[in-house]
């Protein structure tokens, strides 16, 4: 399967970070790059990249809400994001679940939202630094999964990725031994779930990815791309990791 890297800028990012974008799409535009390249600015930012891009990468959100519409102030729906432009969305991000209270279920049904306005979905789990050191990860990962995943997920509109928490903006990185561990997990429970079609969708790994171990994390069994936070928001680094990407024989 084609990896995917995709760029979460979270609460980053004005107009004049356009430019970051669009050199990363120069970038990819220019090179045979062996993966698929998604970036998810701010909410307000996605009409102008999708439009400064022009489809040379992915745009996507960061959240949606589940319902199309309605009285639900500050929120946005998928509907709303694919009319800006975007083609994903994140949903389930541990920011998510730990600020906004968003729920295993919460997340399954952004993602039958995500799926209903047309939007691929990138599910997230992953487990907390206490959940770790209690050696309870598995249990976490494996209770996520089954949860936010709703029926009906495909390799055409749906990617996991697996962020332990503790690692996310820290500098700490799981050993090669505990990535490959819990990918396998997921690869099996989806396997276990879905059958064929659960050998097909890609697996990311996110937590502090950066240039530096791009390649040996991406090189992992399993790992089929990254979700990259803070060394997405300038393009050098960014496609730094696009390039660490194994080609695809």
């Amino acid at each position: 399967m084609r990896p995917l890297i995709a760029g979460n800028w979270k609460m980053h990012g004005t107009g004049a970070a356009i430019g970051e974008i669009l050199a990363v799409a120069k970038s990819v535009g220019a090179e045979r790059v062996s993966c698929d390249v998604l970036v998810c600015p701010p909410f307000t930012l996605i009409a102008r990249a999708a439009a400064a891009v022009g489809g040379r990468v992915a745009i996507g959100g960061q959240d949606c809400h589940a319902q199309p519409s309605g009285a639900f102030t500050g929120d946005v729906s998928a509907e709303m994001l694919a009319d800006a432009g975007a083609t994903a969305v994140i949903v389930g991000h541990s920011e998510r679940r730990r600020y906004h209270g968003d729920t295993d279920i919460d997340v399954a049904m952004k993602a039958t939202a995500a799926w209903r306005a047309g939007l691929s979905a990138i599910v997230c789990i992953g487990e907390t630094e206490a959940e770790h050191d209690a050696g309870h990860a598995v249990e976490v990962v494996a209770r996520q999964l089954d949860a936010s995943l709703p029926l009906g997920a495909s390799s055409a509109k749906t990617a996991i990725a697996y962020e332990p928490v503790w690692a996310i903006g820290s500098g700490r990185t799981p050993t090669a031994e505990e990535i490959a561990g819990i990918h396998a997990l997921i690869r099996n429970r989806l396997a276990g779930r879905l059958g064929d079609a659960g050998s097909q969708l890609r697996i990311l790994y996110g937590g502090s990815v950066k240039p530096a171990n791009a390649g040996s994390i991406l090189n992992l069994p399993n790992v089929n791309g990254a979700l990259v936070g803070g060394a997405s928001l300038k393009a050098e680094e960014f496609l730094a990791i696009i390039r660490a990407v194994p080609c695809q024989v």
